[in-house]
């Protein structure tokens, strides 16, 4: 039939479709971006501590972990372009809250909705995937991803002098805008990819299983590491509540006729695998990302730089051209080299230069320094499990199966972040309220112990591939 056949006809898609895509992703990664340089700002507008300062970039990620696996299987199942039009919509007025928010909560709204762009990447896969052969997807998906990262550059290099300049509002507005007319644009050139066809209807309880499940144990994890914490009895009643949500879901997945996850493709070594080394790796790394830009903003009369907003994202700005570039690199690496060698090395490098940070950051250009080297590594290694995962699977799967890894990458990112904004909030100076050197120490440790877990995964996972 015609329609099966343009699926799988790579004249479909072509370079103006692939750019178009690329600069949504760059736009895309341009507004989630903007808040990593500005958050010491926000926190002193806002008059917020680190630990509810991450609450600014979280709760982004928890819609984003919410949403990503459910737009994946919704664009799997009725097309990636459909789905993709209706995020960028959602993302558009979150945006535009977001940059005429007054206050916190309002600010907070429009971050939850601008989280569901995150699911936007396995989206991007599915179009990718469907118009082009295996080896050729993997380059892509490298592309794809790279040009999401060099947003964040993007974001960093302009997020100083707009709420310098202006005010932080127009760091969320002009990006906002930028997306709508490039929504528009793919909406244009990118071919339409047929839904697949199929006689059982979307698995809606486990959707909502999942989505429940993976919403708890974000508004727990967030919850848990605040400034004082949760006493051990309602820690212990939201580990109940994820339990039982994901128990639920595990049972209702394997009674389904077609279920929202295929438990057979998530079991197999090759996926369950790349998922953990994908959450240790993110973890680091998002402690690494929280950790950087506070201490820029440390008044300079101690320890710290007494960077403004525009000043740490010209610092950060050298790792965000190394995170795009080794984005673009991950999903060759992995078709040469395979994506647990890529792993290993990425793993060595991130552990070392946080071990060293440990000891070594009085000097600006160590900690510059040290955020190239770190995003580098983990976009190389994560890019790698990503892409090789995406050509392991069916392609019906694709959708769904990327999914799954970049939520545990925002999962990951998440649970790094908090954890630091703990660590900071535990080792303040009880007169000033500042974060002492020590609790900066304590966690550039921790970030590298941390990464450094990859190789135990590593280990673990060859041994059992082997037998």
């Amino acid at each position: 039939m015609a329609t099966s056949e343009a699926v799988v006809s790579p004249v479909r898609i072509g370079r103006l479709s692939i750019g178009a895509l690329g600069i949504l992703a760059l736009a895309l990664g341009a507004l989630q971006s903007v808040v990593e340089p500005a958050l010491p700002l926000l926190q002193r507008e806002l008059e917020v501590s680190p630990a509810e300062g991450a609450l600014i970039g979280n709760s982004l990620l928890i819609t984003g972990a919410v949403v990503t696996p459910v737009a994946g299987k919704l664009g799997d199942r009725y097309g990636g372009k459909r789905v993709l039009v209706w995020l960028m919509a959602v993302v558009s007025a979150g945006g535009l809250l977001a940059g005429l928010a007054p206050n916190l909560p309002v600010l907070l709204l429009g971050q939850v909705l601008q989280g569901v762009m995150v699911g936007a990447l396995p989206l991007s896969f599915i179009l990718v995937r469907k118009h082009l052969p295996a080896g050729e997807s993997q380059v892509a998906i490298g592309l794809v991803v790279a040009l999401f990262t060099g947003g964040g550059m993007v974001g960093m290099l302009f997020a100083g002098p707009l709420a310098e300049g202006l005010s932080w509002h127009w760091m969320f507005a002009l990006p906002t805008t930028a997306i709508i007319a490039t929504t528009l644009v793919v909406t244009r050139l990118m071919p339409h990819d047929p839904p697949i066809q199929s006689d059982n209807r979307i698995d809606w309880p486990g959707v909502v299983l999942l989505s429940g499940t993976l919403l708890a144990f974000m508004l727990g994890l967030v919850t848990v590491t605040r400034d004082g914490g949760l006493p051990p009895l309602a820690v212990g009643a939201i580990a109940v509540v994820v339990a039982a949500l994901a128990s639920g879901w595990v049972a209702v997945e394997r009674r389904a006729a077609s279920p929202m996850v295929d438990l057979r493709m998530l079991a197999r070594p090759a996926m369950w695998h790349a998922c953990v080394l994908t959450f240790v790796i993110t973890t680091s790394f998002g402690m690494v990302v929280f950790l950087l830009p506070q201490l820029f903003g440390v008044s300079a009369d101690g320890y710290g730089f007494g960077a403004g907003t525009t000043e740490i994202g010209l610092f950060l700005l050298p790792g965000a051209i190394a995170g795009a570039v080794s984005d673009s690199v991950g999903g060759v690496a992995a078709r040469r080299f395979g994506p647990r060698a890529v792993v290993v090395v990425g793993t060595v490098v991130t552990a070392a230069t946080m071990i060293a940070l440990a000891s070594l950051h009085t000097e600006a250009w160590q900690l510059a320094l040290a955020k190239v080297l770190t995003a580098f590594a983990a976009g190389v290694g994560t890019t790698a499990l990503l892409a090789g995962t995406a050509t392991s699977v069916e392609t019906r799967d694709t959708g769904i199966a990327t999914s799954l890894l970049v939520v545990t990458r925002v999962i990951g990112v998440a649970l790094g972040a908090q954890v630091s904004g703990a660590v900071l909030a535990a080792g303040a100076d009880p007169m000033t309220g500042r974060p002492t050197e020590s609790a900066f120490a304590t966690g550039f440790a921790i970030a590298g112990l941390v990464a450094a877990l990859s190789l135990l995964v590593v280990r673990i996972t060859k041994k059992e591939a082997q037998a």
